[in-house]
């Protein structure tokens, strides 16, 4: 980890990333290599970081939270990937993503149903969002709200979801009337009548999702979390998640880089350590510039956030920009280490394969490109077809 953006932080942040990382190196450098290599969430790391507060970071402390800002859990994630890179899932899922979410719009009701053992490590809330025909395009989701009584009946199915092998809760995107306007989420247990959960189908970083489907199941009112009008207020939320998709993406590339470079400064061909030649050299170069320059925008846009919620603009920069850097430095980083780096004996052939998918998950880069240049010129693109006149 870097020391170069230690003037933009605290004396307190600081302090407390060093304490992170102290945290990490006691209890998860052990068995590092074999987390990366289990697809199943791992509880019990997740009940050692409840301990230490790092789940709900920012959350308020009514909820259980630390009252903290994006920069700590941000930095949290930085200081855990740096000694085990599968960690720092749990940091994601106990401060971003659909916990975040919940947080944010719950009742006091369902946080007092749910809350306590997600904070605590013991549980895990997935987000149905996506759809077979609805990816990118996620407002063409059709999964229906119908109205019952006090509740809701619920039909459809989602794809992607994160974590669903191992959830027991889950904030599905539900369309209860037409247009974006129309679309809201609801809180659905497993084990629910009438939902059933595929069976686990792997991705190529190593964890695995199930397909989620919904046939009549009934929603108690208690259960609906926002109503229509509720999906810009999820989006705002999920802003932050693309936060700690940067962050990993980051985190990942300069695990990877670190390895390669104690790689290159003690491997000898022709007589010469690798770092002698040139053309590694300038690898290292480039890993590097890239990596700080998107740094300096992530710590920036983390800094800048208004009320814990960043600008979507900022966000879409921040995204791509990390995504880019991380990548491309677990990829070099993989060529440095030849066959090494392509074996599973090595981090960082993990590194790579999870930095590959975080340019798909969370909006792609295709999705921050367009939202970018919505910022530039300041007004909505739609990538829709034109409507054909009659």
């Amino acid at each position: 980890m870097t020391a170069l953006f230690d003037d933009l932080l605290t004396a307190e942040q600081i302090q407390f990333r060093d304490s992170v990382r102290g945290f990490a190196e006691r209890h998860l450098a052990a068995g590092a290599l074999a987390r990366a290599h289990e697809p199943s969430f791992p509880f019990d790391v997740a009940k050692l970081m409840a301990k230490q507060g790092l789940l709900g970071i920012t959350f308020p402390e009514a909820d259980g939270g630390a009252e903290g800002t994006l920069m700590d859990t941000i930095l949290a994630i930085e200081a855990v990937s740096s000694v085990c890179p599968r960690s720092a899932d749990v940091i994601q899922t106990g401060n971003f993503g659909p916990i975040r979410t919940f947080v944010e719009y719950a009742t006091p009701d369902q946080k007092a149903r749910y809350l306590g053992p997600m904070l605590a490590g013991e549980a895990l809330i997935s987000v149905g969002m996506s759809e077979p025909e609805a990816g990118s395009a996620v407002t063409d989701l059709v999964t229906a709200a119908t109205p019952d009584g006090e509740g809701f009946r619920i039909n459809g199915t989602k794809v992607f979801s994160s974590h669903s092998p191992d959830a027991k809760l889950f904030l599905v995107y539900v369309r209860y009337g037409p247009g974006v306007d129309g679309i809201g989420s609801v809180l659905i247990e497993r084990g629910t009548a009438g939902f059933s959960v595929g069976k686990p189908v792997r991705y190529v970083g190593g964890d695995e999702w199930c397909q989620l489907y919904f046939d009549n199941v009934f929603v108690p009112g208690g259960n609906v979390l926002l109503r229509e009008g509720g999906f810009k207020k999820q989006i705002a939320a999920f802003n932050v998640e693309r936060l700690g998709n940067s962050a990993r993406s980051l985190a990942f590339g300069r695990h990877a880089f670190g390895i390669a470079r104690e790689h290159a400064e003690i491997r000898s061909q022709f007589g010469r350590t690798l770092s002698d030649f040139q053309g590694i050299q300038w690898k290292f170069a480039e890993m590097a510039a890239r990596m700080e320059a998107a740094q300096l925008m992530l710590y920036r846009v983390a800094a800048r956030a208004v009320d814990r919620l960043p600008d979507a603009y900022e966000t879409a920069l921040v995204k791509y920009l990390c995504n880019e850097a991380g990548f491309f430095a677990a990829n070099e980083s993989m060529q440095v280490l030849g066959a090494l780096g392509y074996s599973e004996e090595s981090l960082v052939e993990y590194c790579w394969r999870r930095a590959r998918g975080w340019q798909i998950a969370g909006g792609s880069l295709e999705m921050m490109k367009n939202r970018i240049a919505e910022g530039v010129f300041d007004r909505r693109f739609s990538q829709r077809a034109p409507k054909r006149s009659a």
